[in-house]
């Protein structure tokens, strides 16, 4: 894997996302979406039976429909005289139609669509389709890089470290965190974790922190990914934070 690996990172990206709840409060929505997220909220996992008002800020965010992208933070690997290196920034803005738009500019202008695979830990159920979706609700184009439709599944250049973790289990789900304790590599929950993104977003006007838990998500997703392939982790000074 080594050889393949110092002839494709070029054209590898890690990504992950941070979404948030459309609105900051139940009642913001208007009567047709209050409606629909009620009938939705009977058919989610509820053992603390929240009502729908409540349950909405703790998995509003989980569901495209009813959520939105607040931060796309993006990987890639670099090579010099000191070895490989990764660097990550973060597209965070108050703006969701700013954030699709800025990322599907870098997508597209920096990488060969053709070549680009996207890297993600449970991307294929989460952030990819969730990126989609989106931007389609924002009436955004879809880079090709992204798209699946109409592709068969070897076009597919999507990469998901818990799919490549599970080797055909279908069972389970393995979560970042996990994954990080088992190849020794430093968590990314420092400040907050996933459960604390909406309420620092809507309450605390914390974007920046959660741009930095998102940059930390990447830099472990890379991390693990390489692993995956029995390759050695990046030496942390060679991690740029952009």
């Amino acid at each position: 894997m080594e050889n393949s690996f110092e002839n494709s990172y070029k054209n590898l990206m890690v990504i992950d996302i941070e979404t948030a709840s459309a609105h900051a409060d139940f009642e913001e929505m208007d009567d047709r979406f209050r409606a629909l997220w009620t009938k939705k909220s009977t058919t989610l996992q509820n053992p603390d039976e929240l009502p729908a008002d409540e349950l909405y800020l703790e998995k509003g965010a989980i569901y495209a429909e009813f959520g939105k992208v607040i931060c796309i933070s993006v990987g890639i690997f670099t090579r010099d005289k000191n070895g490989f290196g990764l660097r990550i920034k973060s597209i965070a803005h108050e703006s969701e139609h700013e954030n699709l738009m800025d990322f599907k500019q870098l997508v597209e202008s920096k990488f060969d669509s053709k070549l680009l695979r996207l890297i993600a830990h449970n991307g294929k159920e989460f952030d990819f389709p969730y990126l989609c979706r989106r931007m389609l609700v924002n009436g955004i184009s879809i880079p090709a890089a992204l798209d699946i439709r109409d592709k068969k599944p070897w076009e597919i250049h999507h990469l998901d470290t818990m799919d490549l973790w599970k080797f055909g289990d279908r069972k389970n789900f393995t979560s970042l965190e996990l994954l990080a304790a088992l190849f020794d590599i430093p968590s990314s929950k420092d400040d907050i974790d996933g459960s604390m993104v909406n309420k620092v977003f809507h309450n605390e006007n914390g974007l920046q922190r959660i741009a930095e838990y998102c940059r930390r998500d990447v830099m472990v997703t890379a991390q693990i990914f390489l692993r995956l392939f029995g390759l050695p982790v990046i030496d942390e000074k060679n991690i740029e934070y952009l």
